[in-house]
């Protein structure tokens, strides 16, 4: 008489609390900033319990085989980022007066008071800085209706309204979501440089 053996397999789901694990979650991956603003990077971390955070800071990468560098005891962020989180679970950061030079990847770092208590949020952020142009028809003849647009680089991370200007003087009062400006039946004393200006909403 054939026995048969019946083999019975558990499938053990463990549900992993938020409390046993170490994260850094940021809220964008890339962010486009214009010239000379500022941008607020947005994040949270989390961490085992039983931890103490002892230090958290912010850096740029990648960095191998070192202890990253803190940006605020850089010269050249000192002055210019601050740390808006805490010591518990949010990191967000403001970085002022932004140029080129600061194209990089940030990534936000902490270290507990256990031992092997370190740790940097992989994904990290990307920043493009961008400047704003004004796009225009190469030609215009008087009585034409002119489209003039706004534009940059990147889409831009923070809502903008936008503000137009001709030989530096504002064109409208009113500030417009929209980056596209419509001049109808131009005339010859329309004629000038036109630039445009945005007014960032910081989210």
């Amino acid at each position: 008489m054939a026995h048969r053996l019946l083999l019975i397999c558990l499938l053990m789901i463990y549900k992993v609390s938020s409390k046993d694990y170490w994260n850094v979650n940021y809220s964008l991956s890339h962010m486009c900033a214009l010239k000379n603003s500022s941008v607020i990077i947005n994040c949270n971390y989390t961490y085992p319990d039983g931890h103490q955070i002892m230090k958290v800071f912010w850096t740029k990468g990648p960095v191998r085989d070192v202890e990253p560098p803190d940006l605020s005891e850089d010269p050249e962020y000192s002055q210019r980022l601050q740390y808006l989180g805490d010591k518990q679970k949010n990191c967000t950061m403001r970085l002022s007066h932004v140029t080129k030079k600061d194209e990089h990847k940030y990534y936000f770092r902490f270290i507990t008071d256990k031992p092997g208590g370190k740790y940097t949020g992989r994904s990290g952020v990307t920043l493009t800085v961008t400047d704003l142009q004004v796009e225009s028809p190469e030609r215009v003849t008087e009585g034409d209706s002119v489209r003039l647009t706004c534009k940059s680089s990147c889409a831009l991370t923070d809502r903008a309204t936008f503000i137009w200007y001709r030989n530096s003087q504002p064109l409208t009062e009113r500030r417009d979501r929209n980056n596209i400006l419509l001049l109808q039946s131009v005339r010859r004393e329309d004629a000038g440089r036109c630039s445009c200006a945005t007014h960032l909403h910081l989210s």
